[in-house]
Order: C-alpha cells, then structure tokens, then sequence
C-alpha cells in the first residue's frame, strides 16, 4: 500500500489528523477534505487509489461521493466509516460502489484492514447471524424509519408515535452494539 494516494473526507478535524499521521507513518500519501466542497476540489487536483469517507459530514450523507468517486476512479478502494453505523446505511453504502463499512472508533489498523478486505456487508446475505438486542433492533428500526422520510425528524418521530426531542436524544447516542 505504501506510496497510494488516499482521500480522507471527515469532518472532525482532530480524529483526522490522528488518522493521517497514522497512515502516513504507514506509507500512505494522505488528502484531508472536511466538506463535499473540499472533496470536489482534491479530486480535480489529484487521482485517487484509496477513499475513507465519514458518513456523516456537518449533517450531509457522504453516500453521493460514492459513485462520483467510482467513475472518476474506477479501481479505487472505498471505505465508509461511521459513528452512527446502522444496516440500512451500510446495505446503501456497499449498492452504491463501497468495498467496506466500519463502524467508529477505528485505528489506522482497522481502516488498512477495511479497505484490503472483501466487503463485510453481502447484498445476497445481510443478515446478522446472532440475534440482535431489543435496543439494536429499535436503532435499527429508526435508521429505516428516517432513511424513508430522507431525514426529515419531525416527520419519523409522528410515525414512530415518539416525541421530536426524544428521536434526537436517541440518535445522538452511539448506537448500541448487537
């Protein structure tokens, strides 16, 4: 891997940098964008192998890049990475063009390991093999529930028959593990 090119788009400027330095020291030439905005200008200047995109950038989905990067580099190795990890993402990450979903916190280990591996999320065969929890089930169902109502809060918290403020306490904590 070492002297490939690697777009980083993430938002949270100190994990970035942490990130960063860390691939570097591995061999990677590292291109930092905090915004789609600053994602379209790295890719008019430079050609890309590797791509580790945030889900999540200010409130924007990353998901668009996904092809865009994939016609403008079609053997490029894309990486989503998430604190906010859900199925529903993770099956539109890997239709739209990704290799790999991983879920935050990661290291510099985890992220070379995700973007050599085959995909971790089969289109064919996206069930989870041990029965998730009750809280992994309701975050699960309010990923779907938002994903059909494209983000809009108030309009899933009155399907979900739940206030709108306890719909954003939920999604502002970590998901819960399986």
């Amino acid at each position: 891997m070492e002297g490939l090119n690697l777009l980083l788009v993430e938002d949270d400027e100190a994990f970035a940098h942490v990130i960063s330095r860390a691939l570097r020291q591995r061999g990677l030439m590292v291109h930092h964008a905090t915004s789609l905005g600053d994602t379209a200008a790295l890719l008019s200047e430079q050609d890309f192998d590797l791509a580790v995109l945030d889900l999540n950038l200010g409130g924007h989905s990353s998901l668009p890049l996904i092809p865009v990067l994939k016609e403008q580099y079609p053997g490029i190795h894309i990486l989503v990475l998430t604190g906010y990890a859900s199925i529903a993402t993770a099956v539109d990450a890997i239709k739209l063009g990704a290799d790999n979903y991983l879920a935050k916190p990661a290291d510099a280990d985890e992220i070379l390991a995700a973007l050599t591996a085959q995909p971790t999320v089969h289109l064919d065969d996206a069930a989870v093999q041990e029965p998730m929890s009750v809280r992994r089930l309701e975050w699960e169902h309010i990923q779907k529930v938002l994903k059909e109502n494209d983000g809009n809060i108030s309009e899933t918290a009155r399907q979900l028959k739940m206030h709108r403020r306890t719909l954003q306490r939920k999604l502002q904590k970590r998901p819960v593990q399986r």
